[in-house]
């Protein structure tokens, strides 16, 4: 998280970075956002939103960029050098796949996984593991985290599907108010035809695995597991008998999950159990 972006040592933001370097590049070819955008093939919003640093550029994106300036590769390897930017050495290896992968599967049996988590989730689960950091370290983590989520802003995004244990539901990360929040937005995620959720609730009894893990797709095949340790922080094993006892896995725990329907319905009973 001490890696820098820019010239001078100054701590920056890998999506606020590039949008700058994008807006320098439409002012030096003295052209508005929807002129730029016109040329970028890109709607004016989606533009406003990159040179904001609200979202990373799309590779589309960056490759758009390269095709406009004359810059063939530029403005693409910027981007792929900003992506690992400001994630541990361990993580960088699994968000280069997550990127390009066509299937996300998630098991999420101690917080929501990255990708679905509100930033005040997201900074209660920094604050926990990380209690003698700074706001602004904190703040850090919490934006490079919520750059994932452009991974399912892509034309043709990943399908997501996570199942999660109730207890992860019910467990107050950042207060009553946060967890409101954060399963409201869990619920209209869901509406997504590309998001499934499924919830593995108490009823169910022992859990197929008592560790979560992420097995992901490339091609529409399983391609790669990843897992954590308290110690050594996470790794991504491609190995055939690795990827194979954790898709039967994924069977197994989607066997036991409730449906989609019944997740949701349980997502919001939840909720407002924390409103109470």
């Amino acid at each position: 998280m001490s890696e820098t972006l820019g010239p001078g040592g100054e701590r920056g933001n890998a999506a606020r970075y590039f949008g700058s370097e994008v807006r320098a590049l439409r002012e030096a070819l003295n052209l508005s956002q929807g002129e730029f955008a016109d040329r970028l093939h890109y709607q004016q919003p989606q533009l406003s939103k990159v040179e904001n640093g609200t979202t990373l550029a799309s590779e589309a994106f960056a490759a758009a960029l390269d095709r406009v300036a004359g810059t063939p590769g530029v403005y693409l390897r910027l981007r792929g050098r900003l992506r690992k930017r400001g994630h541990p050495a361990w993580f960088v290896p699994y968000v280069a796949l997550e990127e390009s992968a066509s299937g996300i599967t998630d098991y999420s049996c101690t917080f929501l996984m990255g990708l679905l988590q509100t930033p005040e989730y997201a900074a209660a689960v920094f604050r926990a593991a990380h209690p003698r950091e700074t706001e602004e370290q904190i703040r850090v983590r919490v934006e490079t985290r919520l750059l994932r989520r452009g991974v399912m802003e892509r034309k043709e995004p990943p399908l997501l599907w996570v199942i999660v244990h109730e207890a992860v539901l019910r467990t107050q990360v950042g207060g009553a108010a946060a967890m409101v929040a954060q399963l409201a937005y869990l619920a209209l995620q869901m509406e997504s035809p590309h998001v499934t959720v499924q919830v593995l609730g108490f009823s169910a009894g022992a859990s197929p695995s008592e560790l979560p893990f992420t097995v992901l797709e490339v091609d529409n095949q399983p391609h790669a597991v990843y897992t954590e340790t308290p110690t050594q922080g996470g790794h991504v094993d491609d190995s055939p008998s690795a990827v194979a006892s954790a898709s039967a896995m994924v069977d197994r725990l989607r066997m036991s999950a409730l449906s989609e329907r019944e997740s949701l319905a349980l997502i919001r009973k939840i909720m407002e159990d924390h409103k109470a």
